[in-house]
């Protein structure tokens, strides 16, 4: 069985960069309590109309096809997480394929939000090792700007998140010293409405015990989207903060550790952990808990802000250009959002 190495990596980031003071002209709040809150100090916000999710995912894809000394012609499949897709539907995975004039490959969309790219990245694993494929594209990429309450009431959410993209070549490799070790995937539903975009969507509260039939055309419209909804922001995403971070300081050094234990390694071992950058404080005290040193952890949310999806190959890709990740190192990749899903995936650079 053949195993996954990353033959290319890319990442692509908006030149626009808004700083928490530029934030400050829409909403009551400080560069300081950001800050403090996230430890992020700016984001980058695509155009509003010239850049997509698409468009950037195109970017970071085009310098991972080039490292990876192939052209757009040899993928063979794709794999794309996002939350913030161009259309409801169809997914940005047959966007990207036509922008890149590629063959009619596959293209698979992942919805995981923060763990999307790691669970991308574990599905095309699967597809290396029994040989389907030889050259997969797996992607990350967010255009949150778009969908924001730039307003006081939505400061809590709104001040997190940024866009970008990254993107990866997966290829298969017979060198049991390099590629995947395993990934781990969790998920728990239980708690799902404390990170969410509810509406516009199709909660089966909307209709539940009604006769479809029966509702006039103004009773159809409330179901969708109604002035009530608008008025109570319950078409931005809607975040219950310190909840989020309880879970996810338990669940983040759980899934590192489980993916250690299964290769017989232990956090001294790691060489570089990148973990999703949803906060600064929650990767501190994730690095504390581990006991590891700052050099064996990278962290850039400080300049680009959360984008889910697309966090963990930026963040890679970044690490690796500078010089911080070696062939031969040990890399821990792992994330935790919305769902709320968890992932990590454990790899030999």
């Amino acid at each position: 069985m053949f195993k996954s190495i990353i033959a290319g990596i890319g990442m692509y980031v908006p030149e626009n960069i808004v700083t928490n003071n530029h934030l400050t002209k829409y909403m009551d709040t400080s560069d300081e309590w950001i800050q403090e809150r996230t430890g992020i100090k700016e984001r980058r916000y695509a155009h509003r109309t010239n850049e997509t999710t698409t468009t950037m995912a195109v970017e970071a894809s085009k310098i991972a096809i080039e490292r990876a000394g192939i052209t757009a012609q040899d993928i063979d499949f794709i794999v794309f997480a996002t939350l913030s897709p161009d259309y409801y539907f169809p997914g940005c995975g047959v966007l990207l394929q036509r922008a890149m004039k590629m063959k009619e490959i596959g293209a698979l969309d992942v919805r995981n939000q923060c763990s999307g790219f790691v669970y991308a990245l574990s599905v095309a694993d699967q597809f290396i090792k029994t040989g389907m494929y030889k050259n997969i594209l797996v992607v990350g990429a967010e255009k949150h700007s778009f969908g924001l309450d730039f307003s006081t009431r939505g400061r809590n959410v709104s001040v997190i998140f940024g866009d970008g993209a990254g993107a990866v070549v997966l290829q298969p490799t017979e060198d049991n010293n390099r590629g995947i070790l395993s990934t781990h995937l969790h998920s728990d539903g239980e708690s799902a409405e404390i990170l969410a975009m509810y509406n516009p969507g199709t909660h089966a509260n909307h209709w539940a015990n009604k006769n479809y039939a029966s509702f006039n055309d103004g009773e159809i419209a409330d179901m969708f989207m109604s002035h009530a909804m608008i008025d109570n922001a319950q078409n931005f995403p809607y975040m219950d903060g310190p909840s989020v971070f309880k879970k996810a300081i338990v669940k983040f050094p759980e899934v590192i550790l489980e993916a250690l234990k299964k290769n017989n390694y232990t956090p001294e071992n790691i060489s570089m952990l990148i973990p999703h950058q949803a906060n600064l404080r929650i990767a501190q005290f994730v690095q504390q808990k581990l006991g590891l040193k700052d050099e064996q952890v990278y962290n850039n949310i400080q300049y680009y802000g959360n984008t889910t999806a697309a966090s963990v190959p930026i963040a890679l890709c970044e690490a690796w250009e500078k010089g911080k990740i070696k062939q031969g190192d040990l890399v821990c990749l792992a994330a935790f959002g919305s769902g709320f899903t968890w992932a990590s995936a454990l790899l030999k650079w």
